[in-house]
């Protein structure tokens, strides 16, 4: 029997999964227009699976650039595998379900995942999201690359904007702490800030580190002052060297 949070969760993760599918169109349409054929399109979708990495890939090959089209979209992949070191203890998957978990580990997945507050629902949000966008974004990316110049620029569809707006109101209800807020607004100034200076996609990766940064900060904290001897009471010498 399906609970409040499992529900929610459900709800959740469908309402990304169809923002963040049709943006899939863009990127099947943009593939093609920047010398893809339909086949090394989808291979694109159905292995790289990272919507950030394939449109830096696609991005750098019509600028003609090779190789440095595989190393921007490695290193946007590298979130990735900051996530997974998370979700691996929220989903923990077994077996033949751990590559599985691996590929669809992805910004989406993560999110609603991390803003359930039960860990049933943070385990449903985080399969509903990631295997419903490996699908809808395989299908649209499909769509995209097959009607091509039909479907004019994608942008003019504010499909650009649509993953955007469903991952601000899936995170906006949990900035309740004041350090949660400031964070965001840090990571926002900064990233606006080195959008013209940084190929797309960078600057989100870049001010990232504002949140690893305060993470290590709060993570560290505690552990330092645990590591410092106990004074005791004051005036009993307990904790000194006598």
């Amino acid at each position: 029997m399906q609970t409040d949070a499992v529900r929610r969760a459900w709800r959740e993760g469908v309402s990304v999964v169809v923002a963040t599918s049709a943006y899939g169109l863009s990127f099947g349409a943009l593939s093609i227009a920047s010398g893809l054929d339909l086949w090394q399109t989808m291979v694109l979708s159905l292995v790289m699976f990272s919507g950030g990495s394939q449109f830096a890939f696609i991005g750098v090959v019509a600028a003609g650039g090779g190789i440095a089209g595989v190393a921007s979209a490695a290193m946007l992949g590298l979130r990735n595998a900051l996530y997974g070191m998370s979700m691996r203890r929220v989903v923990q998957p077994r077996g033949a379900m751990l590559p599985v978990a691996a590929h669809v580990t992805i910004d989406e997945s993560t999110a609603v995942a991390l803003a359930q507050d039960e860990p049933r629902a943070q385990r449903t949000g985080f399969w509903v999201t990631g295997v419903g966008i490996w699908i809808g974004w395989n299908l649209a990316t499909l769509a995209g690359a097959l009607l091509g110049d039909l479907l004019g620029d994608p942008r003019q569809w504010g499909l650009d904007a649509a993953a955007a707006a469903a991952f601000v109101g899936l995170l906006w209800p949990r900035l309740k702490a004041r350090q949660a807020v400031a964070v965001a607004a840090a990571s926002a100034v900064l990233a606006a800030a080195l959008l013209p200076v940084l190929p797309a996609g960078m600057p989100v990766i870049v001010a990232a580190v504002v949140g690893v940064v305060v993470g290590l900060t709060n993570w560290l904290g505690p552990r330092h002052e645990s590591a410092l001897p106990d004074p005791g009471p004051r005036g009993s010498g307990k904790g000194r060297r006598s």
